[in-house]
Parts: structure tokens; C-alpha cells; sequence
């Protein structure tokens, strides 16, 4: 099993870096977040019912939102208002590279209800059907997020990226 969860972590941990990292905006979060979700991965049998990438995804993002909910998370949000930190982040070129990209920048900038049907639309290549499962929502619901996000990022993006997102 350990060269499998090896095997695993190798291929997943990535992609489940940078979806984390979209959630919280946080890259040492983001990597406790990914570890945490292969904890839990290891101490369940999977059964391959589905896609093992889905799987984890769906994992990295409930426990985004736990900690976007968590106290802590609202005490350091609260003492950021309030003190601002000057501190210089460390960040690996994966995390800078989505930075620097104007897409990736706007999307940082939207409310999370649009943000995550686009990063599971466009990033990890979920179907809507798919994308409605993992937050619980209606497909439509899916849909309309996706139009509205859409619409909030048309301003920030030249036409060339805007091309990239508006192919439907």
C-alpha cells in the first residue's frame, strides 16, 4: 500500500496544491491541506468507484472550506484588518506562475461561490454533473454560477484569454 500512496501523492499532489491554493490563497494552508487530505485518503479504503482524481479534489475542497470556516482562519483574517503583516511570503514557481497569469489573477479576486465552479469547470475539467455532485448544488445552479463568473471576469481579461473561457 505504501508504494501505491507514494504513487498517488506523486501524481495528485500538484493539482490538489493549486486547487487548495484557490480556496484559501495561502500556500503553506494550502500544502497542510493537501498533507491532511492524503492522511485521510490513507486511513480509508478507497474503493474505485469513480475517478481517484475527483475523489481527492472533492476531499482537498471540503477541507478548504473547513478551514475557510475554521476560528482560526477568522482570527487571522480579523488581525490582518487590523494589523496589517508585511511580511514577504514564500511561494514555489507553480503558486508564482498562476499569479502572474491575468486568469488566474481575476480569478483569486471573485466571491468563492463563483470561483469554485470555474476552477473545477476550467482547471480540473469536471463535467457540470460532476461539478453539481461535489458542491451539493443543482446543475443549474452550476450553470448560472459559471455565467456570472464569466460575466465578473470579462472586464479584467484581454480578448485573448477571454477567448480561453468563453468557448460555450
Amino acid at each position: 500500500m505504501n508504494g501505491i500512496l507514494e504513487k498517488i501523492i506523486d501524481e495528485h499532489a500538484e493539482h490538489l496544491l493549486r486547487l487548495a491554493y484557490f480556496y484559501v490563497k495561502n500556500r503553506h494552508v494550502a500544502e497542510d491541506i493537501v498533507q491532511e487530505t492524503f492522511i485521510k485518503f490513507s486511513q480509508h479504503d478507497y474503493e474505485e468507484r469513480g475517478q481517484l482524481r475527483a475523489y481527492l479534489s472533492t476531499l482537498t475542497i471540503n477541507k478548504s472550506k473547513d478551514y475557510l470556516k475554521s476560528w482560526h482562519y477568522k482570527k487571522l483574517i480579523f488581525q490582518e484588518k487590523i494589523l496589517p503583516v508585511q511580511a514577504k511570503k514564500q511561494r514555489d514557481e507553480l503558486i508564482e506562475a498562476e499569479e502572474r497569469s491575468h486568469i488566474g489573477a481575476a480569478i483569486l479576486k471573485l466571491p468563492l461561490s463563483y470561483r469554485e465552479p470555474i476552477i473545477l469547470y476550467y482547471y480540473e475539467e469536471m463535467k457540470i454533473a460532476e461539478i453539481a455532485q461535489v458542491l451539493g448544488i443543482v446543475e443549474n445552479t452550476v450553470k448560472t454560477r459559471l455565467k456570472r463568473a464569466r460575466e465578473a471576469l470579462k472586464p479584467h481579461l484581454k480578448q485573448e484569454e477571454w477567448e480561453v473561457l468563453g468557448h460555450e
